[in-house]
């Protein structure tokens, strides 16, 4: 199976996440889903195998969430699903799905947790933050 990763190459998280999976030796297909939203069922997929609520998988920084009145407890998955398809914006970014799961990779750590192949070298996050160490082992977080 090919990995995917929903990408916005603007995000810092994205970008991170998109350069763990290539430091494993995979090159994923790369669905930048501003340009590209998925269709109303595979999100819903992606959301459910990721084990999120669908308002869990909206983003809410820097989109029309607010003035949408997202934040509504009345609101039903469906109209958050119209949403979210409307403004592709509202779809948390990067989802990853890999061989082994589906994950919203936010810290972008975790999709090393659903990669088939183990990180070939170290890898830094943009920050600075040593993620894998040069024996291409995981660093615990001391953030």
């Amino acid at each position: 199976m090919t990995t995917i990763i929903y990408h916005n190459p603007a995000c810092g998280t994205s970008r991170n996440t998109l350069a763990m999976i290539r430091n494993s030796g995979e090159e994923p297909a790369i669905v930048e889903y501003l340009q590209h939203p998925p269709s109303r069922e595979q999100l819903l997929k992606m959301i459910r195998d990721a084990g999120l609520a669908v308002r869990d998988a909206i983003r809410q920084k820097g989109t029309p969430y607010a003035e949408l009145g997202l934040d509504s407890v009345v609101l039903t998955d469906d109209q958050l699903l119209d949403a979210m398809l409307a403004h592709p914006i509202l779809i948390n970014r990067p989802f990853v799905v890999a061989e082994k799961g589906t994950r919203l990779c936010r810290p972008s750590e975790l999709v090393l947790d659903i990669l088939p192949n183990p990180q070939q070298g170290a890898f830094v996050k943009e920050d600075g933050e040593v993620v894998i160490n040069a024996e291409g082992q995981r660093i615990a977080s001391g953030r």
